[in-house]
Protein backbone atom coordinates (compact mmCIF):
# COMPACT_ATOMS: atom_id res chain seq x y z
CA UNK A 1 0.00 0.00 0.00
CA UNK A 2 1.18 3.70 -0.63
CA UNK A 3 0.53 7.03 1.51
CA UNK A 4 0.23 9.92 -0.55
CA UNK A 5 0.54 13.46 1.14
CA UNK A 6 -0.40 16.15 -0.95
CA UNK A 7 0.11 19.95 0.08
CA UNK A 8 -2.03 22.41 -2.18
CA UNK A 9 -3.60 25.71 -2.01
CA UNK A 10 -6.77 25.77 -0.71
CA UNK A 11 -8.32 26.93 -3.64
CA UNK A 12 -7.80 23.91 -5.41
CA UNK A 13 -8.98 21.75 -2.98
CA UNK A 14 -12.74 21.47 -4.70
CA UNK A 15 -10.55 20.81 -8.10
CA UNK A 16 -8.48 18.01 -6.78
CA UNK A 17 -11.39 16.39 -4.55
CA UNK A 18 -13.34 15.99 -7.73
CA UNK A 19 -10.92 14.93 -9.95
CA UNK A 20 -9.36 12.41 -7.20
CA UNK A 21 -13.47 11.58 -6.76
CA UNK A 22 -13.96 11.25 -10.53
CA UNK A 23 -10.66 8.60 -10.00
CA UNK A 24 -12.31 6.39 -8.33
CA UNK A 25 -10.78 7.25 -5.34
CA UNK A 26 -12.65 6.79 -2.44
CA UNK A 27 -10.93 8.02 1.40
CA UNK A 28 -9.40 11.21 1.62
CA UNK A 29 -8.63 12.44 4.94
CA UNK A 30 -8.31 16.71 4.15
CA UNK A 31 -6.56 18.83 6.82
CA UNK A 32 -6.40 23.05 7.31
CA UNK A 33 -2.55 23.49 7.50
CA UNK A 34 -0.06 26.51 7.44
CA UNK A 35 3.45 26.95 6.35
CA UNK A 36 5.50 28.48 3.56
CA UNK A 37 8.27 27.18 1.00
CA UNK A 38 10.33 28.92 -0.75
CA UNK A 39 7.47 32.11 -1.21
CA UNK A 40 8.52 33.21 2.23
CA UNK A 41 5.03 34.73 2.86
CA UNK A 42 4.75 38.20 1.90
CA UNK A 43 4.34 41.40 3.83
CA UNK A 44 0.86 43.74 3.96
CA UNK A 45 -0.37 46.64 5.01
CA UNK A 46 -3.63 46.98 7.48
CA UNK A 47 -4.73 50.06 9.16
CA UNK A 48 -1.14 51.56 8.50
CA UNK A 49 0.65 49.34 9.60
CA UNK A 50 2.76 46.77 7.94
CA UNK A 51 3.22 43.24 8.89
CA UNK A 52 4.36 39.74 7.98
CA UNK A 53 2.39 37.01 7.04
CA UNK A 54 5.53 33.97 6.53
CA UNK A 55 2.88 31.23 7.13
CA UNK A 56 0.32 30.62 4.88
CA UNK A 57 -3.03 28.78 4.69
CA UNK A 58 -2.77 25.43 2.89
CA UNK A 59 -4.43 22.34 3.08
CA UNK A 60 -3.42 18.99 3.49
CA UNK A 61 -4.16 15.44 1.67
CA UNK A 62 -3.69 12.09 3.07
CA UNK A 63 -4.39 9.40 0.91
CA UNK A 64 -3.82 5.59 1.51
CA UNK A 65 -4.37 3.29 -1.84
CA UNK A 66 -3.86 -0.22 -3.21
CA UNK A 67 -0.14 0.25 -4.83
CA UNK A 68 -0.96 -0.12 -8.55
CA UNK A 69 -3.28 3.23 -7.80
CA UNK A 70 -0.45 5.11 -7.12
CA UNK A 71 0.42 7.05 -10.61
CA UNK A 72 -2.94 7.46 -11.45
CA UNK A 73 -3.56 9.48 -8.19
CA UNK A 74 -0.03 11.40 -8.37
CA UNK A 75 -1.23 11.98 -12.24
CA UNK A 76 -4.40 13.36 -10.81
CA UNK A 77 -3.45 15.69 -8.11
CA UNK A 78 -1.06 17.10 -10.45
CA UNK A 79 -3.17 17.95 -12.83
CA UNK A 80 -5.99 19.53 -10.86
CA UNK A 81 -3.90 21.36 -8.81
CA UNK A 82 -1.09 22.71 -10.68
CA UNK A 83 -1.30 26.59 -11.71
CA UNK A 84 2.36 26.76 -12.80
CA UNK A 85 3.20 29.50 -10.18
CA UNK A 86 4.93 29.58 -7.07
CA UNK A 87 3.28 28.29 -3.60
CA UNK A 88 1.65 25.36 -5.79
CA UNK A 89 2.42 22.81 -3.10
CA UNK A 90 4.35 19.09 -3.37
CA UNK A 91 3.83 15.67 -3.13
CA UNK A 92 5.26 12.90 -0.33
CA UNK A 93 4.61 9.45 -1.06
CA UNK A 94 5.47 6.71 1.58
CA UNK A 95 4.76 2.90 1.91
CA UNK A 96 2.42 1.91 4.27
CA UNK A 97 3.44 -1.37 5.91
CA UNK A 98 -0.24 -2.46 7.40
CA UNK A 99 -3.78 -0.90 7.62
CA UNK A 100 -6.49 -2.02 9.73
CA UNK A 101 -10.22 -1.44 10.29
CA UNK A 102 -10.92 -0.89 13.75
CA UNK A 103 -14.95 -1.82 13.03
CA UNK A 104 -13.82 -5.00 12.13
CA UNK A 105 -10.39 -5.97 11.91
CA UNK A 106 -9.77 -6.03 8.63
CA UNK A 107 -6.36 -5.75 7.42
CA UNK A 108 -4.61 -4.61 4.23
CA UNK A 109 -6.03 -3.58 1.09
CA UNK A 110 -9.03 -4.99 2.59
CA UNK A 111 -9.11 -1.85 5.32
CA UNK A 112 -9.04 0.44 2.60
Amino acid sequence: MTKIEAIIQPLKLDAVKTALIEAGIEGITILEARGHGRQKGHTEFYRGREYTIDLLPKVKLEIVIPDDLRERVVQTILGAARTGHIGDGKIFISRVDDAIRIRNDERGEAAL
